[in-house]
């Protein structure tokens, strides 16, 4: 048993049977396994569980041994505070600070069969990307496949946007501040930089956006990243903070973006400088995305956003970097936020006023680079020529809701391959 493999059965519940009970005995209902997380972290978020009646909402750390809490030192984390529950193969140890919080723990190994083993070692030496791919061929890919994947993966994002305005009174400025940071965050920070976004009231924004060094004080304080100031400009930023702290009566919250596996140009100081330049640069972003007919016209938003001059040298605080040159948003990242986050909210925005709204946003796709990354590597290793963001957005999108979760029943390409059979 390895850490990695108890993940897998946790998050695919892979279980002999689900009659749980916590090293106590006593009876625990899992009522949301939670979002599986790769990165530093607890290792699945926002779940809920039922022990005593009573419901917890919040995160769950595995380990193969009880003990491994201990031996990781993840007690001096502050991002291990809101475990919900410890779940262990071998309950090897107790936890003293489990036992003083009432934090139950789970011993799985009486609820996983031997079997598993065997079978794990066997799908570690399979190395297909899809299911398919022995006998995929391009000839097999149905009329208007990237079309149809792209308007249903805006449907999707459409729908998270739609409940985010309900949420916030159909202010959709507040709701594309929203989801232009969640970009801007990238995998490893997106959520919490939304999270950062969502705990200010966006009436803070339109006031101190015409200050682009309030809006940094505003995030990098949030971020936890002002308590000790080192230098000058960060003596400025925290002295801008505690006035603004003061004057909107912003309550104490601390959420703290990450730096691990990240180079250095994506890290999130450099990011939440480059978003207030945003901000400070266009007080209408919203009307001009929306206005905007074509991606020259939305490259020109972007193409000048750049971080703060402190950030010409450094890429954290204090730490002096041998590179100085201005922190611009390269013509990848734009283009990413453009895929990710102004279409999506383009074609939410006009959806139900425009029945063409459709085709005129793929036409936005076509005129797009293909993205470069692992999954599109992957699929031109098959032999498609991927052209634009059209297709290479619908193959992204194909692999992690088809190919990934081996959906074929469902899927255009996995039809002609059965039918054929």
């Amino acid at each position: 048993m390895n850490e990695k493999l108890l993940q897998y059965l946790w998050n695919f519940k892979v279980f002999t049977h689900f009659d749980f009970t916590d090293t106590d005995g006593n009876s625990v209902e899992i009522l949301n396994f939670g979002k599986w997380n790769t990165d530093s972290g607890p290792d699945f978020l926002m779940a809920q569980i039922k022990i005593k009646n009573i419901i917890l909402a919040g995160n769950i750390e595995l380990h193969v041994k009880s003990s491994d809490w201990i031996f990781h030192q993840h007690s001096k984390d502050p991002a291990y505070q809101n475990i919900i529950l410890h779940v262990v193969f071998q309950n090897d140890a107790d936890i003293k600070e489990f036992k003083d919080q009432n934090i139950p723990t789970l011993e799985l190994r009486n609820h996983i069969d031997k079997n598993i083993f065997q079978k794990y070692e066997k799908l570690l030496k399979e190395n297909q990307f899809i299911p398919c791919e022995k006998i995929f061929s391009i000839k097999k890919i149905p009329i208007n496949f990237h079309e149809e994947n792209v308007l249903k993966k805006l449907e999707a994002k459409s729908l998270e946007i739609e409940a985010d305005l309900q949420r916030y009174k159909n202010n959709y400025e507040a709701v594309m501040f929203h989801h232009l940071v969640y970009s801007f965050g990238l995998r490893v920070n997106a959520s919490i930089f939304k999270q950062i976004a969502e705990s200010i009231d966006f009436m803070i924004i339109n006031k101190i956006r015409q200050n682009k060094t309030q809006l940094e004080a505003l995030f990098f304080g949030i971020s936890g990243w002002l308590e000790n100031p080192k230098d000058s400009q960060m003596k400025i930023w925290k002295r801008e903070f505690d006035f603004l702290k003061a004057k909107y009566n912003i309550p104490e919250i601390t959420i703290r973006p990450k730096f691990l596996r990240l180079r250095p140009p994506n890290f999130p100081t450099i990011r939440l400088s480059q978003f207030a330049d945003l901000y400070f640069q266009h007080q209408n972003v919203f009307s001009k995305i929306i206005s905007a007919e074509n991606t020259n016209a939305l490259h020109e938003i972007f193409k000048e956003v750049e971080a703060s001059q402190y950030w010409n040298n450094h890429f954290n605080f204090t730490k002096i970097s041998t590179v100085d040159q201005p922190k611009i948003l390269t013509k990848d990242f734009i283009e990413l936020i453009i895929l990710n986050t102004v279409l999506p909210i383009k074609y939410t925005y006009h959806k139900h006023l425009d029945e063409n709204i459709g085709d005129n946003i793929l036409s936005y796709y076509n005129e797009i680079q293909s993205e470069k990354n692992s999954i599109v590597q992957e699929w031109k290793k098959l032999g498609l020529k991927v052209k634009n963001s059209l297709e290479s957005q619908s193959l992204i999108y194909h692999f992690k809701n088809y190919c990934e979760a081996k959906n074929c029943l469902n899927c255009g390409i996995g039809f002609k391959i059965l039918k054929e059979s």
